[in-house]
């Protein structure tokens, strides 16, 4: 294919990546380091940089022995095993396994970039040994790999929108992009795109979700909005994934609109009983180890009168569970308490005496299955069910909060896009959030969101300087 004459005025560059996460920037420093000159485009000012890294804090990797940091091994079976239950084998098992093989490599690929990790705080989620916790978190994390990408002579424009790309027999030749001085045209020899989803166009999840989508929170940044995932849906490119499908926890119900990150996250519901407006159970609180559950949670309030929910705990289990940032109520009796949060006593004093009747065991342990469950009761308490009888008793609200889409983009194992007509793209890549749904159908483990991100960043940044170079 001859390329067109880049006209006057025109960026020229041999990659353009759309997204400063932490998939673009492995990306693009892979492509740099392969020999390719790189542009980076990031939506927000610089000061927001990183899109949903900013708030992470973890990374799930497989490994096959501790290293001081990691607390013991977290072989390949068992990570596909956990990888097949949260999903209910809704995945693509090509990239899934890719995926968790290459996790492998993660480590000593961040560490590389300047990347550092420490042993996982108390009380987070219990991943010592199957996540790597970055030092300083997220935005530490961010920041080490753009001291790399600028270090290799990444050129890095914040305030900076795609918003066109052109399309020429399934070749990328170029882009538009906008920023405070206008418009550019991008003169690049291939394109990835690593911009996240649409989680923050509420307009777009209400489409959807309908109506009860305008009560979500959405954790993350408020600049993911899917323009990039529009843009090449709309330029014919095949979409994979469910739109209701997403990351969506319950968060604490006074976190802001928008960026409230992870701290907003609740981690009590295993140690208490969750009702929803009316004053009623709804679901199994004790099903598994919470890593593997709570990100159902967000779905669960979301089908819920209101999008509400009402987490209740007694004292015996209030420092159980990781602090949260805002204090919980707190009564010395359950009908001051649901004044407080606004559910009627009467309706919950009789769902917890019946809950308390139910409760069977006497071997309380939340670091395993115990045999603390109900009996008789509809839905079940399966682990960690103890009698709310303990003043002073606490209450959490939840909300649905929303960190990131899996609709997406459709991609191979090379990381190519792929057109609705099964075509391949030979120098348009994917990478993190915008290609998730290829291996997240539904479900999530905590971590492998980054783990995704990190293993395709490096799959597209690969993939593109090869082309390039060639």
């Amino acid at each position: 294919m001859k390329r067109p004459t880049a006209p006057p005025g025109a960026l020229k560059v041999d990659v353009l990546v759309a997204g400063g996460g932490n998939a673009a920037m492995c990306a693009a420093i892979t492509a740099a380091r392969n020999g390719a000159s790189v542009l980076v485009v990031e939506k927000a000012p610089k000061a927001w940089r990183g899109g949903n890294t900013r708030h992470t804090r973890n990374m799930r990797v497989a490994h096959d022995e501790g290293n001081g940091i990691l607390t013991g091994p977290y072989p390949f079976e068992e990570f596909w095993d956990d990888l097949q239950r949260v999903t209910k084998g809704n995945t693509n098992e090509e990239l899934a396994t890719l995926t968790l093989e290459r996790s492998k490599e993660l480590w000593d690929f961040l560490w590389a970039q300047g990347v550092r990790f420490q042993p996982s705080l108390g009380g987070t989620l219990s991943l010592g040994r199957t996540n790597a916790f970055f030092l300083g978190g997220g935005r530490s994390m961010l920041n080490a790999l753009y001291r790399t990408a600028e270090d290799l002579g990444i050129d890095i424009r914040y305030d900076t929108e795609l918003i066109d790309i052109d399309v020429e027999d399934g070749f990328f030749t170029g882009a538009t992009i906008r920023d405070g001085d206008g418009t550019h045209r991008v003169e690049a020899r291939g394109f990835v795109a690593a911009s996240g989803g649409f989680e923050a166009d509420l307009d777009w999840l209400a489409d959807a979700w309908g109506p009860p989508a305008k009560n979500f929170l959405v954790r993350g940044t408020p600049y993911n909005t899917g323009s990039v995932l529009r843009l090449l849906i709309d330029k014919g490119f095949d979409q994979i994934g469910d739109p209701q499908q997403c990351h969506c926890v319950a968060i604490d119900g006074r976190a802001p609109k928008f960026d409230g990150g992870i701290v907003t996250r609740l981690d009590c519901v295993p140690f208490g009983i969750v009702l929803n407006a009316e004053g009623e159970r709804f679901y199994d609180e004790g099903e598994d180890f919470w890593p593997k559950r709570y990100a159902i949670w967000g779905r669960l309030v979301a089908a819920q009168p209101d999008q509400v929910g009402h987490v209740l705990i007694d004292s015996k289990s209030i420092n159980l569970f990781m602090p949260s940032v805002y204090p919980p109520e707190r009564a010395d009796t359950l009908e001051e308490l649901c004044q407080k949060i606004g559910i009627d006593p009467t309706k919950v004093a009789e769902t917890v005496a019946t809950f308390n009747a139910a409760c069977r065991g006497s071997h309380f342990d939340h670091t395993v299955h115990d045999d603390c469950h109900t009996e008789g009761l509809t839905p079940p308490k399966t682990h960690w069910a103890r009698p709310i009888d303990t003043p002073p008793f606490y209450a959490y609200s939840l909300r649905p909060g929303i960190t990131f889409t899996y609709l997406g983009i459709r991609v191979d194992r090379e990381g190519h896009m792929l057109f609705a007509d099964g075509a391949v793209s030979p120098n348009m890549f994917a990478a993190g959030e915008i290609m998730a749904g290829n291996i997240l159908g539904e479900g999530y483990l905590a971590g492998i969101g980054m783990t995704i991100g990190s293993v395709f960043g490096r799959i597209a940044g690969q993939g593109v300087s090869t082309y390039v170079r060639n």
